[in-house]
């Protein structure tokens, strides 16, 4: 698409030399002799009406209004290195209602001031991503809805192409945020899940059973904006490894289909004690524990991180098209998991 400054309000005659005196009124053609050329309709010798402009230099095109040699009113810019502009223009610059599209096919329709995307618009980025709203000056500003083709969705307020202000964001993970955000971050995001308790808890294979658990800031705060959450348990019974000589058991092995020992945070190892569909060659049923007391600890940093830093980096699309860019979405993953052995 064309840079600022080939819509720059000069004349598009500079700097380029007539080959012939153009006509005084009616419909008429005008060579340059770089190659460049106008047809159209011409009012006392000068272009205005309807014509078609091909500006040798750059390859593009113009077919529309023309008033004083300038592209203004309706028309259809169309750019060599790929994509168009078509709707309204004032002399020679973006101004109104238009659909511009860049070489890789994103496109943003709405309106235009001043060459740039300014007002209430609709962008499609070249990855599907889709974005409802404000802009200023060729940026998200004001309100809008942020929609991605991972089923992530973000509403409320930007500043600068990134989240700030008031919004709501729900992850493709489950995990929503509403409130308050700065410079794309969350305010009050939760860095943690803190289990309360039981201490002790008495777990039955195939039984449910209930935690307390919070989620907490950096600072301690219960982090009442976020929720979706997922914490992932898991069980084992403590591995005990008996000299050679002792006749003492517990329980029985099946020896052919014995796990490995399970490492935990608490200094010993376990085997797995699963908590809701049992699987065979686990420990015999008559030696099977009815139930087995646990220690509970949170551990792994949360994710997602739910901040918008990856709308931040964003550059210029090369070509002729400035400021269509695309939000780069990091890629999310839920993690957060809690351990249980006994």
């Amino acid at each position: 698409m064309a840079a600022a400054s080939e819509w720059s309000g000069i004349s598009p005659w500079q700097g380029q030399e007539r080959s012939r005196r153009p006509p005084r009124d009616g419909h008429g053609k005008l060579l340059f002799k770089d190659g460049s050329y106008y047809e159209g309709e011409f009012v006392n010798g000068e272009i205005t009406g309807e014509g078609c402009r091909l500006w040798a230099w750059s390859g593009n095109t113009y077919i529309g209004q023309f008033v004083l040699g300038e592209p203004h009113g309706h028309g259809i810019m169309k750019y060599k290195a790929g994509g168009y502009y078509e709707g309204e223009l004032f002399q020679g610059m973006r101004e109104g209602q238009g659909v511009l599209e860049d070489k890789d096919g994103q496109v943003y329709q709405g309106s235009f001031h001043d060459n740039k995307r300014h007002g209430r618009g609709h962008m499609v980025f070249k990855n599907g991503d889709k974005y409802e709203g404000d802009w200023v000056r060729d940026q998200r500003q004001g309100h809008g809805v942020l929609c991605c083709t991972d089923g992530s969705t973000y509403e409320g307020q930007w500043h600068s192409d990134v989240f700030s202000g008031l919004g709501s964001l729900a992850h493709c993970s489950g995990v929503t945020y509403c409130g308050l955000w700065i410079n794309g971050h969350p305010v009050a995001q939760a860095k943690r899940i803190v289990v309360l308790g039981p201490e002790v808890l008495e777990v039955i294979q195939g039984s449910p059973f209930t935690l307390n658990i919070q989620l907490q800031q950096d600072d301690g705060e219960v982090a009442k904006s976020e929720s979706g959450r997922i914490l992932k348990i898991s069980a084992g019974v403590r591995y005990v490894q008996l000299p050679a000589y002792s006749e003492v058991s517990f329980f029985k092995m099946d020896e052919d289909h014995l796990e490995t020992p399970i490492e935990t945070p608490f200094g010993f190892q376990c085997i797995s004690y699963p908590l809701a569909i049992p699987t065979p060659c686990k420990l015999e049923p008559s030696c099977a524990m009815k139930h087995a007391e646990v220690n509970i600890v949170s551990k792994g940093e949360l994710e997602p991180r739910l901040d918008s830093e990856a709308f931040n980096d964003q550059e210029d699309t090369p070509g002729d098209l400035p400021g269509l860019r695309e939000p780069q979405r990091s890629h999310w993953q839920l993690h957060s998991q809690g351990s249980m052995c006994s």
